[in-house]
């Protein structure tokens, strides 16, 4: 049982929902990342997603786009993401899962890879682009290495396809909230619930929401449905912000509160 799992048997047993953020890896720049991992964890996270940054990142939108933009610029690698996984690890044990395309792991190769990040620290994968009927390579891999590999579902995923992707995930089940790229929004469809409670009658793995979620009124009202909600424009936003400040770490950290305080 890896720390994802752990983490939400934990949750579970005391009657409380998730909070997952997502940032970008290097954005500002790896030291920035660095600091804001721990802040994340005191502001009350309970999963942080390091993005790894890609020159196409075709489910995001702007800010997670521009935000890969900076990183990239900054000489982010997928080898100085893996370091900074194992720094991380001599200073926290809060489960971290790198989100990412597929094409960099494609290249490195499925289980070289997967062998890399479970010697980093790394406790899941989650990759937009990788149905799960092609994931096999990766998911062999992943699973001999304890890594949970975090399948889609979406507002378009039919009654007859949700058992399968259910079958195939491990950790929890990402649920896009809407029809569209990431980016903070100031309304989440309404059907979206009854979208959530059709997952989890197919399965007993944690249901997560993300896309969209900006709002501390959005993850209450969510969490009531899902077993944990995803931010992460919102968080990319507070960060570019406050990027040169002196304090930029703190104030991200006293936005995130905000957001976990529903759940506390």
């Amino acid at each position: 049982m890896n720390r994802i799992d752990r983490t939400f048997k934990r949750l579970r047993s005391a009657g409380k929902k998730a909070f997952v953020a997502f940032i970008t890896a290097g954005d500002p720049d790896l030291a920035t990342t660095a600091e804001l991992v721990p802040a994340l964890e005191r502001a009350g996270v309970d999963i942080i997603e390091l993005g790894v940054p890609f020159s196409d990142p075709l489910a995001d939108g702007k800010t997670i786009q521009t935000a890969s933009e900076r990183a990239l610029a900054q000489g982010v690698t997928t080898e100085k993401i893996f370091q900074l996984v194992k720094r991380l690890r001599q200073k926290t044990d809060i489960p971290l899962a790198l989100m990412m395309y597929y094409n960099p792991i494609f290249h490195y190769g499925d289980a070289k890879y997967v062998a890399a990040a479970a010697a980093a620290g790394v406790d899941g994968l989650i990759i937009p682009d990788l149905p799960p009927e092609e994931a096999g390579l990766l998911k062999a891999a992943a699973d001999r290495a304890d890594i949970s590999t975090v399948f889609f579902m979406a507002p378009t995923t039919t009654a007859r396809r949700m058992p399968l992707i259910a079958r195939h995930a491990s950790g929890f089940i990402y649920f896009v909230s809407l029809t569209g790229v990431t980016g903070a929004r100031a309304q989440i469809p309404a059907a979206v619930k009854k979208q959530i409670a059709a997952a989890k009658k197919v399965t007993d793995k944690p249901v997560c929401i993300g896309f969209g979620i900006s709002r501390p009124e959005q993850v209450r009202d969510l969490a009531k449905t899902a077993d944990g909600v995803i931010v992460g424009s919102a968080i990319i936003n507070e960060i570019v912000r406050h990027t040169g400040k002196a304090d930029l770490v703190p104030r991200v950290e006293r936005f995130v509160k905000t957001l976990t305080a529903p759940l506390k």
